[in-house]
C-alpha cells in the first residue's frame, strides 16, 4: 500500500502561484510514476502532470505546459507542483496519485490517490 497526502492549496489571485506537495509512504519504490490530477465542479478528473520517480522523467498536460512545474525529493519521498501563473480555469480539487510501471494520463490506471486539495483561483 501507497499512501499520499496532498497539502498547499488555497486561493489565489489570477496571476498568482501556488506550490502543492504530495507526501508518499509505504510501498514507495522506484519504478513509481507520480502525477497530478484535477477535477472542477461538473467536469471529468484530467491529467495534469506526472514525474517517474526513478530518472525524473516528466510529463504534462498541454493546458499547464509551461507554467506548471512537477518534481521530486527523494530524500522526503516528496513530488511537488509548483503552478505560476494561475489562471481562473485552474480552479479546481487537485489529487495526487501514484501507480507502479509505466506512465499514463487516464487516472483508471492509477492505484493510490490523495484525499485532494482545493485551488481556487480568482479573476
Amino acid at each position: 500500500q501507497v499512501q499520499l497526502v496532498e497539502s498547499g492549496g488555497g486561493l489565489v489571485q489570477a496571476g498568482g502561484s501556488l506550490r502543492l506537495s504530495c507526501a508518499a509512504s509505504g510501498r514507495t519504490s522506484s519504478s513509481t510514476v507520480m502525477a497530478w490530477f484535477r477535477q472542477a465542479p461538473g467536469k471529468e478528473r484530467e491529467f495534469v502532470a506526472a514525474i517517474v520517480w526513478s530518472g525524473g522523467s516528466t510529463y504534462y498536460a498541454d493546458s499547464v505546459k509551461g507554467r506548471f512545474t512537477i518534481s521530486r525529493d527523494n530524500a522526503k519521498n516528496t513530488v511537488y507542483l509548483q503552478m505560476n501563473s494561475l489562471k481562473p480555469e485552474d480552479t479546481a480539487v487537485y489529487y495526487c496519485a501514484a501507480r507502479r510501471g509505466v506512465y499514463y494520463r487516464d487516472p483508471l490506471m492509477y492505484d493510490y490517490w490523495g484525499q485532494g486539495t482545493q485551488v481556487t483561483v480568482a479573476s
